[in-house]
């Protein structure tokens, strides 16, 4: 066999054990701001101003009254994880690759209610991974 062929051949068993399992993770739809359950419950507390709850929360998406005309504020999150591995084999002359996926979907529901003074007079939340 001469040098060359040899080496090519050993730079390719080489790449592609090094290729062999390769991990990438996406995000699709991350939000601006990494809102949790954690930071609700930590963070948000009865009698906090608007402008409190903006600092810890971010922006909401909707803003709306409820029937008595007090603001309501609805924090809506979606976050859709995907991890594939690329698995690589190579055996005399032959190699393949083979795909994995797997995903999941995480929500997240704030819903903050003003009273007339406009602080927090209550709030809830609802988390789910699917």
């Amino acid at each position: 066999m001469k040098l060359p062929t040899a080496l090519g051949l050993l730079f390719v068993t080489l790449a592609l054990t090094y290729a062999g399992c390769k991990v990438d993770s996406t995000n699709d739809g991350a939000a601006d701001r990494n809102l949790t359950v954690g930071v609700v419950q930590r963070e948000i507390r009865t009698g906090m101003s608007g402008s409190e709850v903006i600092e810890a929360l971010g922006s909401p998406n909707i803003v709306t009254t409820d029937e008595e005309r007090r603001e309501v504020w609805v924090y809506e999150r979606y976050a859709r994880d995907v991890q594939t591995a690329k698995n690589g084999y190579f055996l005399i002359f032959a190699f393949g690759s083979s795909d994995e996926a797997k995903s999941s979907t995480r929500t997240l529901t704030v819903i903050v209610k003003f009273d007339n003074a406009k602080k927090v007079r209550d709030f809830a939340y609802h988390a789910s991974t699917f």
